[in-house]
């Protein structure tokens, strides 16, 4: 394994700008093997459509396809990340059975024949993706490409906290109210349209601890209900 495979994990960590972090994952997908990469950070809203934030060394020719709105709806792999936490190692059969030959066809006459791509879903609406593509078939042998696939899961881990600190560097501001973990939690779960008691389930807590929390937070907020307190975590980015 080379030396980026070996010490990559953790010298992703030290990246400070959004030039280092793209000449990183670039120079990481390289080597492993593959000849374009996608970083994605995705931040889903309560109010709005989700921020779509990324890094990539896509030709140039590629752009007027990849920013087509409809593009990633129809893509069978975009659409297994986003669902699924999974890996998914694809080439022309998975476009085909999803009834997309086509699109696979647009997309490799730029190279984007082969892939591994996978989405790690975290707390508060976040999602990371990273996905290699090449023209060549992955190696035949199977030990190699699981190989393959548990480097890039474990860079994805480094990875993703790089991209949110770089992509993402707003903070809350330093006088924003301080709630704890389960306060926050039961506020997520409200802005998804939770009631107390689901959210006590989904917590593992009771129903009146749930309501506690909520309380609480409006409290700290400043807030007459727990929908104005979803709102106000929102703006002062509290919650995603």
């Amino acid at each position: 394994m080379s030396s980026l495979l070996q010490s990559g994990y953790l010298s992703v960590l030290e990246i400070k700008t959004k030039d280092e972090l793209e000449k990183h994952v670039v120079r990481f997908a390289q080597e492993l093997g593959f000849q374009t990469v996608t970083a994605m950070t995705v931040i889903d809203h309560f109010l709005g459509e989700p921020e779509f934030l990324w890094i990539d060394n896509a030709p140039s020719g590629y752009a007027p396809l990849a920013d087509d709105p409809n593009w990633g709806k129809r893509d069978p792999v975009m659409q297994h990340c986003k669902h699924k936490s999974v890996p998914i190692i694809w080439n022309q059969g998975t476009y085909v059975a999803a009834g997309q030959a086509e699109k696979w066809e647009e997309q490799a006459r730029f190279g984007y024949r082969h892939g591994i791509g996978l989405t790690l879903h975290m707390p508060e609406g976040r999602h990371f993706m990273l996905a290699v593509d090449r023209d060549q078939p992955l190696p035949k042998d199977p030990a190699v490409v699981t190989q393959m696939v548990a480097a890039l899961q474990l860079y994805a881990v480094h990875a993703q906290e790089a991209s949110t600190r770089v992509l993402l560097p707003a903070v809350p501001p330093s006088d924003a109210p301080s709630l704890t973990p389960r306060e926050l939690e039961t506020l997520r779960w409200t802005m998804e349209g939770k009631t107390a008691w689901e959210v006590a389930n989904v917590l593992g807590i009771s129903e009146r601890t749930a309501v506690l929390h909520a309380n609480n937070a409006m409290h700290k907020l400043g807030c007459v209900n727990k929908h104005q307190a979803v709102l106000k975590a929102l703006r002062l980015g509290l919650i995603r």
